[in-house]
């Protein structure tokens, strides 16, 4: 065994195989001549070449293709140095580019053909994504970065909660939470994403929050499993002063006896749980009458312009409010952006209010 750079192949089924690069230069094409022969009808008999770079990098050379040479997603002119985990395409076939160890194997010739002409307005393969080496980086700590955002008692006005909101600030990645946990969701790696986010937030802003609650987020796909409880074990340890708040997003919550077993858990930890964003999808009434939460987060969806909403949803929000404080739990309403519709929640019954209007997320640089 050996450490080896290889191009890694994906097939239509999700295979994986991996090309070893054994010798440098390396020429890459279709004809039977070439060190690393791809079967397929896209690429030139000779494509590409890689050499070795004199700062010890590979260097890959465009020969002229007839389809072109492509380095994430932009088009090699000429040449261009590569870093472990880019994504390459030699015309329509893709790759990335590892460094593993592995046992040499010898790889199959392909016949010669003429090169088939791809249209320019075919778009490339997507098997493999990008920027994973700067994903890798920011789940390390490098990058990260986050806020919280104030939650205010609707009758006395006083803030008495915060809610950790993750950000980014590495100069390759997505800004916002969205962005970032789509590109995670492509990599399936959303659970050490939010992982990540809990983390540094814990750690920048819990001792910020003293004697305050602390929500914060979890994602579905981490929800009930042991890695995400030991983590809670673990920061419940690191905070003693203050109380948390575990946001469920109600897509979790399908299972009432698996959610039971849980909060029974949280329970035994001295943390709170809310439910998250109720009312964006289908609502979880059975869940939340069987199981109810100290808080239910009810989705901007319903509250953005309320105070002008037609009566029938006024009502039927303002029906859910006292639904959720029959089952003994808070209301709470997100995205609160104007006074008008500060005050139509209040006039609902509404106990705890979030949003721009009540306080903007302090960025951790502003503390």
């Amino acid at each position: 065994m050996e450490d080896q750079w290889a191009f890694e192949s994906a097939g239509s089924d999700g295979t994986r195989m991996q090309f070893l690069i054994t010798q440098l230069p390396c020429q890459i094409g279709r004809a039977k001549s070439n060190d690393l022969v791809i079967a397929d009808l896209g690429l030139s008999r000779l494509h590409a070449t890689l050499v070795s770079d004199i700062t010890g990098q590979l260097r890959l050379i465009d020969e002229n293709s007839t389809n072109g040479t492509f380095v994430n997603r932009h088009r090699v002119e000429g040449y261009c140095l590569l870093k472990k985990n880019d994504i390459v395409h030699f015309a329509g076939a893709e790759f990335k580019l590892r460094q593993i160890q592995v046992e040499r194997h010898s790889v199959l010739p392909f016949d010669q053909m003429s090169t088939m002409f791809i249209e320019e307005t075919k778009s490339l393969s997507e098997y493999f994504v990008p920027n994973e080496a700067e994903f890798d980086e920011l789940i390390m700590g490098n990058g990260l970065s986050g806020a919280i955002q104030p939650i205010v008692d609707s009758k006395t006005r006083k803030i008495v909660a915060y809610e950790l909101l993750g950000r980014s600030n590495h100069p390759r990645l997505p800004k916002t939470p969205i962005e970032l946990f789509s590109l995670a969701r492509a990599m399936d790696r959303e659970a050490e994403l939010s992982m990540a986010f809990r983390e540094f937030g814990v750690k920048k802003f819990a001792q910020h929050v003293q004697g305050s609650k602390l929500f914060i987020n979890a994602h579905p796909t981490e929800m009930f499993s042991e890695i995400f409880l030991a983590s809670l074990r673990q920061q419940r340890q690191s905070i003693p002063d203050v109380q948390i708040v575990v946001e469920i997003h109600e897509s979790a919550v399908t299972d009432v006896r698996q959610l039971r077993r849980f909060v029974n858990q949280l329970d035994s930890l001295d943390i709170l749980f809310a439910y998250d964003d109720f009312g964006s999808g289908q609502a979880r009434l059975l869940e939340l009458a069987d199981v109810p939460a100290h808080f239910v987060k009810f989705d901007m969806s319903l509250i953005h312009s309320l105070d002008k909403a037609s009566p029938r949803k006024q009502k039927l929000v303002k029906d859910l409010v006292q639904m959720v404080l029959t089952t003994g739990s808070a209301p709470l309403a997100e995205g609160v952006e104007s006074s008008e519709e500060a005050m139509a929640c209040v006039g609902m019954g509404v106990q705890l209010i979030q949003g721009f209007f009540t306080g903007l997320p302090i960025p951790a640089e502003s503390l």
